[in-house]
């Protein structure tokens, strides 16, 4: 791509921000962010089909989320994500077919301009109409429907499971469902979720009922998703002063090809008064292997799901961070597979040079053997710039 390209499609994006003159009505609001992010990729084995022995991928990300206050009890919500996708990963072959992909109901994924080693990719996740009335809320639309309680693996998210290691898109996915929400208290709700999909296998029907109690938050989940039955729970709590938080999630198949399986994960988090903050977890995946996990597909799977999330049976997780001052912050946080003995470690360092505006440095370092859950993958060193608006 040469510079007048590349200035032609910035402008395009910034175009793309809010006008604000339009957003100054106060039944419209448009916010969201511009960043970029640079990553370097140094696989355990070259790339099939190429000749590489490393992969630079820049991307140039514009979110923008529109919400309309319709009336008084509806709401209307758009939101997208534009990317500029550059870099040598491009030219890997399928990489722009496996990036334009939307497993939603409808296909609201597309790539609007493409040229010799770039192209942009464009997608809606989040298009759906919000209805309330006093204790009734109906949402209907691509939408996130975020069931768990933890922070690094959620085996109660049947409808919207996320990869702890893509780092890049913090809203997360969004799926096509109807969703009723009905408030049987001040501190307790039913909700009940339908996911239609093109066959039984996408397609799942769902509910939880939350409460509190002696200071704990909980829920209880049942239903059908795809091949299985699902039911499960989770809590959320705290121990003088640590936070404590657990899911579990059991499938029952009711077709021949699926596998009964049990996922839980258990977590707990503390802030120091000095500030430092550290976090563990632990997963445990019956169907997960005990020996030589093999998981590099796992951590590119744009798909996953709550009832696979780690190859090993066994996850082990911890992290330490702290505001080293009001503007610098650094982190370090590793998992380990403790049957196989391969591991993750990630660092961070964190500035903000603006109130709306930070840089980001980060590395996700693969260590193992040969056929181990994370010996396979190999380094990332990532740099990132985020300006929100």
């Amino acid at each position: 791509m040469n510079c007048r390209q590349r200035k032609l499609i910035l402008l395009f994006m910034i175009l793309g921000l809010p006008f604000q003159a339009f957003v100054q009505e106060s039944k419209v609001s448009l916010n969201g962010y511009l960043k970029e992010l640079f990553m370097l990729y140094y696989p355990e084995t070259p790339i099939p089909g190429t000749d590489l022995n490393y992969l630079t991928s820049d991307i140039i990300h514009n979110r923008l989320n529109f919400k309309w206050y319709t009336t008084k009890k509806l709401t209307t919500v758009v939101e997208m994500r534009n990317r500029l996708m550059m870099g040598n990963i491009v030219n890997v072959p399928n990489y722009q077919e496996m990036v334009n992909v939307d497993y939603g109901l409808m296909d609201l994924s597309w790539i609007p301009a493409q040229g010799n080693g770039w192209f942009i990719h464009s997608m809606v996740d989040r298009a759906y109409f919000d209805y309330s009335s006093g204790k009734l809320q109906v949402r209907a639309g691509r939408q996130r429907i975020n069931w768990s309680v933890n922070l690094i693996w959620n085996p109660n998210d049947i409808f919207n499971s996320f990869s702890y290691f893509d780092i890049d898109y913090e809203e997360r996915a969004g799926t096509d469902a109807l969703r009723v929400q009905y408030y049987t208290g001040v501190t307790s709700s039913a909700e009940l979720v339908y996911k239609p999909g093109h066959d039984s296998i996408k397609t799942a029907v769902a509910g939880i009922y939350r409460l509190s109690k002696w200071d704990y938050d909980f829920q209880f989940i049942g239903g059908q998703a795809g091949g299985d039955w699902v039911m499960g729970g989770g809590w959320a709590g705290d121990i003088h002063g640590a936070g404590f938080r657990g899911e579990l999630t059991h499938f029952e198949p009711t077709v021949d090809d699926s596998e009964r399986a049990t996922v839980a994960s258990v977590s707990a988090d503390y802030t120091f008064s000095n500030s430092w903050y550290i976090h563990f977890s632990t997963l445990f995946n019956s169907t997960g292997k005990t020996g030589k996990a093999g998981g590099a597909n796992l951590f590119f799977n744009p798909d996953m799901t709550a009832k696979h999330l780690s190859e090993g049976r066994y996850e082990l997780f911890a992290q330490v961070s702290k505001p080293i001052t009001p503007l610098f912050s650094g982190s370090l946080s590793g998992i380990v597979n403790p049957s196989d003995g391969s591991f993750y470690v990630g660092p961070a360092l964190t500035y903000s040079l603006l109130s709306n505006l930070e840089i980001m440095l980060a590395g996700q370092l693969f260590f193992g053997d040969s056929g181990t859950e994370y010996g396979d993958i190999g380094q990332v060193g990532i740099g990132r710039l985020k300006w929100s608006f």
